[in-house]
C-alpha cells in the first residue's frame, strides 16, 4: 500500500531530550507524531496533558495525532485542540455520546478519530463511522508501551477495512500496539494505512533513522 503513514508514539521516547527525539524522527521521514494521553483511571498509567501537546506543537510541523485514553474525553476536547492537536481520537468505551463529541472535535478545527480496544466489538463504532476521519484499532490493551501485538487484531483490521470501504472510503484505518518490522507488513496487508510505532523506534540503543528505514522497507517488501 503506497499511502501508508508511519508515526512514532512519544510514550517510549526519552523525555530528557524529547526535542532531539522528535527531531530525529522528523529527519527520518515519519509522517506524524502520536501522543498517548492517559489518566490513571481509564487506563492504569498516567502520562501527560495539553501542556506537553503544546510543547510538542512548538517543536514540529508534523501532524499531531492525539489519542485520548481518558474518562469523559468530552470535557477536555477544547484544551487539546487549543494545544495544537491536528487529530483527536476518543475511545468508544469512554464516551457516552460519541457523536456529540466527534461533532465538537470538528467544530474545534481538528480531525476526528474513534478508537476501539482489542475486546470491543467493531460494531460499536459502525454508527459513527460516517462522522470520523480515522478509526484506531488497538492491537494491545491500552495503558503501557512495549506490549506484544495481539494476533487476532489482523482479522479485526480486515473486517473494519471492509466496512470503511463501504461507508467512508476516505477514512484512515490506524493500528497501534506492538508493531515492529517483523509484523508491520501483515498489519498493512490486512488493511491499515496509518501505523503507530513505539518501542521499535524509541528504545535505548536503537537508531531512530535505522528503525524507520527498516519499517518502511518491511512495508514495501
Amino acid at each position: 500500500m503506497s499511502d501508508v503513514l508511519l508515526g512514532p508514539s512519544i510514550l517510549t521516547a526519552n523525555f530528557h531530550c524529547l526535542a532531539d527525539e522528535i527531531a530525529a524522527a522528523e529527519a527520518a521521514g515519519v509522517d506524524f507524531i502520536h501522543l498517548d494521553i492517559m489518566d490513571g483511571s481509564y487506563v492504569p498509567n498516567i502520562t501527560f496533558g495539553p501542556v506537553i501537546v503544546k510543547s510538542v506543537r512548538a517543536l514540529t510541523g508534523l501532524r499531531l495525532d492525539v489519542h485520548l485514553m481518558i474518562e469523559h474525553p468530552e470535557r477536555h476536547l477544547e484544551s487539546f485542540a487549543a494545544a495544537g492537536a491536528d487529530l483527536v481520537t476518543i475511545h468508544v468505551e469512554t464516551c457516552v455520546h460519541p457523536h456529540a463529541a466527534l461533532t465538537e472535535i470538528r467544530t474545534l478545527g481538528a480531525s476526528r478519530g474513534i478508537a476501539l480496544n482489542p475486546a470491543t466489538p467493531l460494531e460499536t463504532a459502525f454508527e459513527v463511522l460516517p462522522f470520523v476521519d480515522q478509526v484506531l484499532i488497538m492491537s494491545v490493551n491500552p495503558g503501557f508501551g512495549g506490549q506484544t501485538f495481539i494476533p487476532t487484531t489482523l482479522s479485526r483490521i480486515e473486517r473494519m477495512r471492509e466496512r470503511i470501504e463501504r461507508e467512508n472510503p476516505s477514512c484512515r484505518l490506524e493500528v497501534d500496539g506492538g508493531i515492529k518490522a517483523s509484523n508491520i507488513a501483515q498489519v498493512v496487508n490486512a488493511g491499515a494505512n496509518m501505523i503507530v510505532v513505539g518501542s521499535a523506534i524509541y528504545s535505548p540503543g536503537v537508531s531512530v533513522a535505522g528503525a524507520v528505514r527498516q519499517l518502511r522497507d518491511a512495508i514495501s517488501a
